[in-house]
């Protein structure tokens, strides 16, 4: 047995994870069942007062009965993926905001994404998507050509593992048996000088395999749509690995299921698995328990770096 006096900020939860004791309602009768009477605890813990904590063969003891909340088996879902004769459109919004001392500035794009599965090639499946509907309540020639640019290239193919994460996506044959024409399209449409160097630099990275496979996998819609949300949960957590930001930010991520009690729909809660005085980040994904696939996410980030603030904002909800 072993004394040890509250700390501000200390929960029965806190305790329990520090000596490895998975349910917490073992600490608090341990602790009930030898202390004195004025130190019985009722319901929180009181910073200053005296905590009586298990020795090791006891956690062991507890542990054995395998009775902590977080081994309920809809905590711990095996989440399938079968993305078969899959056919969803889906409302994108991206918001951008970026602050500094002496300026704030937002922009926000809304486009539509159709997810279409075609097949399963040699154990991996194949699918294809479509943006549509882009706008950023501004309608600059800018904007446009990109968003134009985006749809000439419909559909775009994606090829994922049976998880559900993506290994590499390309054009279709078609769209590059016609790539000269959509670029003289392009080019007529939007003669300006800028969008000449907009249009060379698009050019060289279609014609280039690697190079469009690289942006792509950085794609925010296809990057979260596609995240690694299937993993396998352990103990009510699994890990996914994720990049954020302009500068692709490398983070680790702890996913959790929000309710047990889960039937139409799995509710998966992420957040940072280490606090970053940098970087704040939660999302929300709502999965098909029967299929695996996504029906709505939220992803929200802010990065703090040389007194800039950049915040995201991003949603996807199903149409139909």
């Amino acid at each position: 047995m072993i004394v040890h006096f509250i700390l501000s900020g200390e929960t029965l939860e806190s305790i329990s994870e520090e000596i490895n004791l998975e349910n917490p309602v073992y600490l608090k009768e341990f602790h009930n069942t030898h202390c004195a009477r004025e130190d019985f605890i009722q319901d929180t813990l009181i910073p200053g007062k005296k905590l009586l904590i298990p020795g090791f063969n006891k956690v062991r003891e507890y542990n054995s009965r395998n009775d902590a909340p977080f081994k309920h088996p809809k905590l711990n879902p095996e989440i399938p993926f079968n993305p078969e004769n899959l056919s969803r459109i889906y409302s994108v919004v991206n918001k951008e905001i970026y602050e500094n001392e002496l300026e704030r500035r937002h922009a926000v794009l809304t486009y539509t994404v159709s997810v279409k599965w075609v097949r399963n090639e040699n154990g991996f499946h194949i699918f294809h998507l479509f943006k549509n509907n882009f706008s950023d309540g501004q309608g600059n020639m800018m904007t446009d050509l990109a968003s134009e640019s985006i749809r000439s290239l419909n559909p775009i193919e994606v090829k994922t593992d049976l998880k559900g994460k993506v290994l590499s996506i390309e054009l279709t044959q078609q769209t590059m048996d016609h790539f000269e024409r959509i670029m003289e399209r392009l080019s007529d449409l939007f003669p300006d000088q800028y969008a000449k160097m907009y249009l060379e630099e698009f050019e060289r990275v279609v014609k280039n395999r690697n190079i469009f496979n690289s942006r792509m996998k950085n794609d925010v819609f296809i990057k979260n749509y596609f995240a690694s949300v299937r993993n396998s949960f352990t103990n009510g957590k699994s890990i996914l690995h994720q990049s954020i930001g302009e500068e692709n930010t490398d983070i680790i991520l702890h996913q959790n299921i929000e309710n047990p009690d889960y039937d139409k729909e799995i509710v998966i809660l992420q957040n940072l698995a280490t606090s970053k005085n940098d970087i704040e980040f939660s999302a929300k994904y709502s999965l098909y328990p029967n299929t695996g696939l996504v029906k709505n996410l939220d992803v929200q980030y802010i990065i703090f770096q040389f007194g800039i603030t950049n915040s995201s904002f991003f949603t996807v909800t199903e149409l139909s």
